[in-house]
């Protein structure tokens, strides 16, 4: 068991022929995703992978001859929100877009199309998503983490990988791993996928990454306070970062009184969060 990605997840590449998709497919092919199908119009008829991957020229074709239930996005941003329509007008049950610079007016008609669909959409800007020993999908390395009990939840792609491998060094497992990016409009935020972590029979415990800019972890807290029964360990980064400097992502930089790492980190602890100081410390305040 897990959240949103397993080993029976058939998932299909947009944007596969690209340099980065292509090397990405490789990536999950050899984890052992199952990869079942690549979305280049144009090239549709053509195969990847030694001829294992057949491309098709539309996510609707690809999906209905393959039997996909998940996309990954590596396309350019001017191509983006476009490749989200057309994966959330096929009817994936799951659309994982990794493409980063994707503009913030693109995203908002995004949302208001893709909320009200089923589709649940993970991104832009994200690294996707890791359930060990059955299914990675995005750019997660799938050796920083083995099977256990540990949800991840995720704000920083970088930050995810250094969390991973420190829980993999003291022998604790992850659940499921999910970078939900930090971009300002995304499609999954921090209670959604808490609450996933809460309804997960095999997820024991939860570890959150946050960082400076908005109120998700603010907002994150207050559902942890009042709807979580599992324990949750968190670290904000940016906690050095100077008023209205953006620090990486686009949606990381305090404004207006607002975003501050200090007051995410009190939200957070007074809703009986334990918050580490370093990331290093997360393994052993989850205990």
């Amino acid at each position: 068991m897990s959240i949103l990605v397993n080993k029976d997840t058939r998932l299909l590449v947009q944007g596969i022929t690209g340099n980065e998709g292509l090397f990405h497919t490789q990536q999950m092919v050899a984890y052992g995703t199952n990869v079942v199908a690549g979305v280049t119009p144009g090239k549709g008829g053509e195969w990847v992978m030694d001829g294992k991957v057949p491309v098709f020229d539309s996510v609707k074709l690809a999906a209905e001859a393959t039997g996909a239930n998940a996309s990954v996005i590596f396309v350019p941003a001017r191509f983006a929100a476009d490749a989200i329509f057309e994966a959330a007008d096929a009817g994936l049950d799951l659309v994982v877009c990794i493409t980063e610079g994707v503009p913030v007016k693109d995203m908002m008609r995004v949302r208001a199309y893709i909320d009200q669909l089923e589709t649940r959409l993970l991104g832009p800007n994200c690294p996707g998503l890791l359930t060990p020993g059955e299914a990675k999908v995005g750019i997660i390395p799938g050796n920083i983490a083995i099977p256990g009990n540990v949800g991840a939840v995720s704000r920083s792609g970088t930050l995810t990988y250094e969390v991973l491998y420190a829980l993999k060094q003291k022998n604790m497992g992850a659940s499921t791993c999910v970078g939900i990016g930090g971009d300002p409009v995304n499609g999954t935020n921090f209670i959604d996928v808490l609450s996933m972590f809460e309804e997960d029979p095999t997820t024991d415990k939860v570890v959150m990454l946050g960082e400076i800019g908005g109120t998700d972890e603010e907002k994150a807290a207050e559902f942890i306070a009042t709807k979580m029964t599992k324990p949750v360990a968190a670290f904000i980064a940016g906690q050095t970062a100077p008023p209205g400097k953006r620090m990486g992502h686009a949606g990381a930089i305090i404004q207006s009184g607002s975003g501050a790492a200090a007051d995410k980190i009190k939200a957070l602890e007074e809703a009986g969060v334990r918050v580490a100081k370093h990331p290093e410390e997360l393994p052993d305040l989850l205990g």
